[in-house]
């Protein structure tokens, strides 16, 4: 993929599934945490399954599903702990520190705009290179609304003063790449692939990519036509 690098000055990245494998996440909530919590109710696992499936699914898309302290008081588990004993899942996705280092080599201000908690965000950091290679790193927590809102990207540009028109934003949530285009940013990659251990590559209507990969030439540098 070529993208017109001379017309972008400032690149918004996402977290988990664009410069993180989202198999650790994927299997926190779809594996580790439900079998933890199940355990708390021996004899009625399938029913404490089914409520867990249903608090999930109306935080959807809410800065709650993303609050790792909103979890814990809800479900009596201490979530950030849970996920600790599974930090060996968490890993960059291929060549993301190699893609963030050519933009800064051509400088283009690199933010981590991200809906995880903070507490997430201090996890994946201790164990990833990721933060040493970003100009600037915002959880949607701070502001109080997630990246589904158009409040959020309001305050993220009021923070960074960063022309949208100028501006490339790579997420894998159509949803969220549906805010960010409504908000007027007109550079927008999808990443079909986020999770590592799922070879079925999500079609999304906007420009896609499987890895950063695509947006580099041979020699590790931004691909300019």
């Amino acid at each position: 993929m070529v993208i017109d690098w001379t017309a972008i000055d400032t690149v918004l990245l996402d977290m988990d599934g664009t410069l993180l494998d989202l198999h650790f996440d994927n299997f926190f909530w779809l594996q580790h945490l439900p079998e933890h919590y199940a355990a708390k109710f021996p004899g009625d696992e399938d029913k404490a399954l089914g409520d867990l499936k249903r608090q999930l699914f109306e935080k959807r898309g809410t800065l709650d599903w993303y609050c790792t302290d909103f979890w814990s008081e809800q479900l009596d588990i201490d979530i950030v702990r849970l996920k600790k004993d599974i930090q060996h899942l968490i890993s960059e996705r291929p060549k993301s520190l190699l893609f963030l280092q050519a933009l800064n080599a051509n400088n283009k201000q690199r933010i981590l705009v991200t809906n995880a908690h903070p507490s997430s965000v201090a996890l994946k950091f201790s164990v990833t290179n990721i933060e040493m290679e970003l100009d600037g790193v915002v959880s949607s927590h701070e502001y109080g609304f997630p990246k589904e809102s158009l409040a959020f990207w309001r305050a993220l540009q009021q923070k960074y003063s960063f022309n949208p028109q100028k501006t490339l934003f790579i997420d894998d949530s159509e949803p969220v790449l549906d805010t960010a285009q409504r908000f007027g940013v007109a550079n927008l990659l999808c990443v079909d692939s986020p999770d590592s251990t799922i070879s079925t590559k999500h079609k999304s209507k906007y420009p896609s990519i499987s890895q950063f990969e695509e947006l580099l030439s041979h020699n590790g540098k931004l691909h300019y036509a």
